[in-house]
């Protein structure tokens, strides 16, 4: 019985010595210089594996020309840089003069406006070229969405769209992704933040303005407290106004990521088929030139689905 189990490992393991006999025969190569056979085939596995050129600016203008590709961030990069690039991308021609007729239409009105509040001292002037000038950013920022928007991808669901879409508006990004019970969360936090911003910097000024009276010898209720009392609160609610902004860029961040995140999960696979398989397999070396053993192994390879 003993002799039977010894003759069905020698069977077994046979074809493994032999390869590995000859394995190590063939690397061992002329005068046993195996560094060399490394290196070589160090180079030759290099020289194998393509290398991913460098996005430059002379590809960003031939992807425009239509003669190469980009990916959405570079085009929105690009769009944010020179307005209209990305409707010369995504072939909308159209759009450029309707861009930049807005742009510098309303830079225009917002500067002739602001020339007559200078002129005249009435401040509805000054109102209207405040309003040209949003509507000047607002056509600058209509460009960038509308770019990534019409944006061509062979998925239904890219995370770099969701990603640039709540930059763009906070919660577009998660309406992107279906993800709608969270816009309000998010615009709750923005106000939360903006309430505490206001607040914060309203006592900030209060107590500023107490503390400049009292180091001027002033007669108003700036001299019931004293200057240490004065700067205290009005270092306190400076810091408090400053830790209310980083809450709000939070806020921001914590939205691009979330919107990002469940971008890439939509892909990922939550059904109910979860199953393992084990069998045996020959074990060889990922890399020879790193391997410490050459010869292969004899081992268990398990599959798992989830």
């Amino acid at each position: 019985m003993k002799s039977r189990y010894l003759i069905f490992i020698l069977v077994a393991f046979c074809p493994v010595l032999v390869y590995g006999q000859t394995l190590g025969r063939n690397t061992a190569g002329s005068g046993g210089n195996w560094g060399m056979n490394q290196n070589q085939q160090q180079t030759s596995q290099d020289d194998t594996v393509p290398r991913k050129p460098s996005y430059t600016l002379k590809r960003y203008f031939k992807s425009l020309a239509g003669k190469d590709s980009m990916n959405i961030s570079q085009m929105w990069m690009g769009s944010a840089i020179l307005p209209g690039t990305a409707q010369i991308y995504n072939r909308q021609y159209w759009k450029l003069p309707v861009i930049y007729g807005g742009i510098g239409g309303f830079i225009y009105e917002g500067y002739s406006m602001n020339q007559k509040f200078k002129e005249s001292g009435d401040s509805k002037y000054k109102t209207i070229s405040s309003l040209c000038y949003a509507g000047a950013f607002a056509t600058y920022w209509g460009s960038m969405l509308d770019g990534v928007y019409k944006f061509r991808y062979h998925k239904d669901v890219l995370p770099a769209r969701a990603s640039l879409y709540s930059a763009l508006l906070p919660g577009l990004g998660q309406a992107y992704n279906g993800t709608y019970w969270k816009i309000p969360i998010i615009y709750g936090g923005f106000i939360a933040c903006g309430y505490f911003i206001s607040f914060n910097n309203t006592q900030f000024q209060r107590y500023k303005s107490l503390y400049i009276e009292a180091a001027e010898g002033g007669s108003g209720s700036g001299q019931r407290y004293s200057l240490e009392t004065l700067k205290y609160f009005k270092d306190s609610y400076r810091r408090y106004r400053d830790y209310s902004i980083l809450s709000g860029v939070l806020v921001y961040a914590l939205n691009i990521i979330d919107a990002n995140v469940f971008a890439h999960l939509q892909d990922f696979d939550i059904s109910e088929d979860l199953s393992a398989s084990f069998s045996p397999a020959l074990l060889l070396p990922i890399n020879y030139a790193n391997a410490s053993n050459i010869n292969p192994s004899v081992g268990f390879r398990m599959n798992i689905n989830f």
